[in-house]
Order: C-alpha cells, then structure tokens, then sequence
C-alpha cells in the first residue's frame, strides 16, 4: 500500500520567500515489514548479490564493551518470533497473554550471547534501492541499484556501513546464500525485512543551516501565520522542514549538535544526504508526519519505541545520515548520527 504524509500546518515558504530556492525533494521509505526478494527495493531483505563478487567483511578491529552480549542473527529471529506470539495472545487475557515457559526458556538461553567473534566479520544487509522506486541524489552514470550493509559492531558508537551502486542488469547470477556474522553486538543491529513504498516530499533546510537574518526573521512570532500555536522555532523544526524516518535525499536533521561541516575526505566538496537510516518513522515530537493511513490506528510499539518498523536502534534512538560526494561517488561517504 502507499502512504500519506499529511498537508504541513502552513506552508512555510509562502509566509517567507527566501525558503523557496533552500527547497529539495526527498523521497520517505516507509518501510513497513513483508517479504522482500533480490527485486524489491527494501530494508534488511535479500540483495541482488553477483555470485561471484566477495562478499563484504569487516576486517577492524571490534572492541568488548562492559556489557558485551553478543547474539547471533538466528538469536534475534527467535526473540522477535517469541515476542510476537505473545504480542498476538495479549488479547486473550491472563495467563495466556504470559511468555509460555517454552519461550522463557528459549529467552534465558539466548540472552546468554555467544562468543566473542573472532577475525573479520561477514557484513549485514540494511537497504536495497533501486532508482526505479527512490531516486538517488548522488549516483554514478549506469547504476540503477543502491546497496548498503555494515558491520554488526560499533565503530566506536554506531555499525560501520558499506556501498555498493551497480546496474542490475549486470547482475545475472546471483549469489543464493550469503554469509552471516557469527554475531552481532546489539540486537538493534539487525533490520526487519520490510518493503518500501516511497513518497516524494519537499523539505527546508534545518533552522542553524539558515543565514543569521533569516533566523532572525523565523525567530519572530510577529512574521507567522496566527494560526500557529506554540514556539515558531519548534514548529519549523518539527513540523515544517525535515521529514523524519528513513529517506533518501532531502536535508540532513540535526538533534545531537549543531550542523557541521561535511566536506568530502578525498575532494573537499561538500558531501549531500544519500540515506537515513532511522530508529523511528516518528516520534512525539514529529507525530504531524505519521502517514494519513495509519493515523487512526494504534502506534506500533516494539523494543525501540514507537513507529520502529525496521526493529533498529542507532545510538539509543537516533538515526544514521549517509552523506555522498556529488562530484565523485565513489568518494568516500560520511556517517552522520543525529
């Protein structure tokens, strides 16, 4: 099915010209869990993998934390599965809405973790996006497929990722069975497969992004529309400029810090949003985003919160930018988290 992002409140850029040539599209996945192949453009589904290309590994050293538990991805699968059924008796009532003892049992051995991997780590899958369904800002003449993995450890607070950009018609074996990691460091490190349905929108640059009259401007009740209530700033920034979940495009949030430079490693252009991975579709402070089809319905609750559809969890809840050269993409990308 396809998702609605409702009217924002006021259209911004009608109330203050100067935003209108800051504006650019950016594409929302609203990723929502299914069944993903090799053909879908998705989130943590099967890539269109040459059979005999190496498949990626992370060869880094992966530092224990205090509290290291690693699982498998097989570990993960079984607590999500368990954590469903009972999801699905909640209705019932006591004690069948209860864990079985089956299922406290299979959750005290796999909460045990497994051994510390040693040497590199095979990498995971996270998104798949073909240009036919989201189009991509930054990518090289010929490429019509987008392929994004990382490492199931941190590096040194979030999964190191990893491109691929390919033209899928080149793509005619494809590799059936790929390598797992023998673990992963968290359990929000591994995506729920889910299905795309991309929606165009238009976004305004973050409010420090903006020149320092224009901030003064926006800054001013007196300049907004009367029909806006509560703190102008707030508004713009939750409700008027930046979509939040996972998109491609469009302009970078900010949360944990000011904006900051971010110049391309190799050619000093300034790199531009490729994708976001995020924790959440939205939270209690962008629920104004939530989809028109889904906004009479009960906000989906998982271990990460509210509206966590792919079941990640970047930094506690954040999301993790991708940024790309526009002037080379096979510049190295920046990793961002806000």
């Amino acid at each position: 099915m396809g998702f609605t992002t409702p009217p924002r409140p006021l259209d911004v850029a009608a109330l203050f010209p100067q935003l209108a040539p800051l504006a650019r599209e950016a594409t929302r996945l609203h990723p929502r869990p299914g069944a993903p192949s090799v053909h879908d453009s998705s989130v943590g589904g099967p890539l269109l993998w040459p059979a005999d290309e190496p498949w990626p590994y992370c060869e880094e050293p992966h530092e224990k934390g205090a509290r290291a538990v690693v699982l498998s991805p097989a570990d993960v699968r079984v607590l999500r599965r368990d954590r469903e059924a009972i999801a699905n008796r909640r209705h019932l009532g006591r004690p069948a809405s209860l864990p079985t003892p089956e299922e406290r049992a299979t959750s005290t051995r796999v909460r045990q973790g497994r051994p510390w991997p040693e040497g590199p780590i095979a990498m995971l899958p996270v998104a798949q996006l073909y240009t036919r369904d989201v189009p991509l800002l930054v990518s090289p003449p010929g490429a019509d497929l987008l392929q994004v993995l990382w490492c199931p450890f941190d590096h040194p607070t979030h999964p190191r990722t990893a491109l691929r950009r390919r033209s899928a018609a080149t793509v005619t074996d494809v590799l059936d069975a790929p390598p797992e990691p023998a673990g992963i460091r968290s359990e929000g490190y591994l995506p729920e497969p889910c299905l795309l349905a991309p929606e165009q929108v238009t976004e305004y640059p973050y409010f420090m992004e903006l020149d320092e009259e224009l901030q003064r401007q926006l800054a001013e009740p007196s300049r907004w529309d009367a029909s806006l209530s509560g703190d102008p700033q707030e508004s713009y920034r939750n409700d008027l400029t930046t979509a939040p979940g996972w998109k491609s495009g469009g302009w970078s949030r900010w949360g944990l810090g000011d904006p900051v430079p971010r110049p391309c490693p190799e050619c000093g252009t300034e790199e531009l949003p490729l994708l976001t991975i995020a924790t959440t579709e939205w939270n209690a402070g962008s629920r104004s985003w939530a989809p028109e089809e889904e906004r009479t319905e009960p906000t989906p609750v998982t271990h990460g919160g509210p509206a966590n559809f792919t079941m990640i969890m970047i930094a506690r809840g954040y999301d993790l930018q991708l940024h790309a050269c526009p002037a080379d993409p096979s510049h190295p990308h920046i990793e961002l988290v806000q």
